[in-house]
């Protein structure tokens, strides 16, 4: 689904995603409609991709070439796959890169016990910026895949649903928002990502098709206790 802009004509990005599941692919399908220039890859190598690169037009690649001239990147890799991805990953993306991390942590359901989060405290987008040696901007976390086909809206319009936005990196978070805003959904300033367990798995957020009031004041009720369903 292709939305007409309200606003002035945005330009043309090389943007490389990390994992083709269900919000990779969707995300690819999205972005390649808009007329960006998509590289996908995954874990299983491009041959894998095939089907998908002849849908949509994006460009099949080894992973490691994933983030090359890239001026935004989404991981959207399980986290326990983090680790694994190549050293290196983003030496040859373009200056000032965004990545956006819509990773979540399941220890029980698929992850496994990851110490770190568990035992330091530390918010799952935090865990993966240590893993890949560059900062994220965490959304799409708690949006629903199907969404991203079928609720996307033009600026303005009522119902039109908002994604919380968390990261450090103001000037990347800025380039993240304005893509969200591109692909028809509105975002709320999360905080940086020491504040993103508000929207991790089992905040009032979470899986969440409000508006900006409803993801600010469901941002407002988290509670950073982590529920035992959602520990290692």
């Amino acid at each position: 689904m292709h939305l007409p802009s309200p606003h002035l004509e945005r330009c043309a990005m090389k943007i490389g995603i990390i994992g083709a599941g269900n919000i990779g692919g969707n995300l690819t399908r999205r972005l390649v409609a808009l007329g960006h220039d998509v590289s996908v890859a995954n874990s299983r190598g491009p041959h894998t991709l095939k089907e998908l690169a002849e849908e949509t037009g994006a460009t099949p690649v080894p992973v490691g070439e994933a983030a090359r001239g890239a001026e935004v990147v989404v991981v959207t890799v399980p986290l326990k796959a983090v680790p694994d991805l190549p050293k290196g990953l983003f030496d040859e993306a373009a200056d000032g890169v965004a990545v956006l991390d819509t990773g979540n942590y399941y220890p029980q359901q698929r992850d496994g016990r990851i110490d770190a989060i568990e035992d330091e405290g530390i918010t799952e987008s935090r865990w993966t910026e240590r893993h890949i040696g560059h900062p994220v901007i965490k959304a799409f976390n708690g949006t629903y895949a199907q969404d991203i086909l079928d609720r996307p809206l033009p600026a303005g319009s009522p119902g039109r649903v908002a994604l919380p936005v968390a990261g450090d990196d103001e000037a990347a978070k800025t380039k993240i928002r304005a893509l969200i805003d591109e692909l028809g959904f509105d975002t709320v300033d999360a905080g940086g990502i020491d504040d993103s367990w508000r929207q991790q798995p089992d905040t009032p957020v979470y899986g969440l098709r409000g508006g900006v009031d409803e993801v600010t004041r469901a941002l407002a009720e988290a509670s950073p206790e982590r529920k035992p369903e959602f520990r290692g």
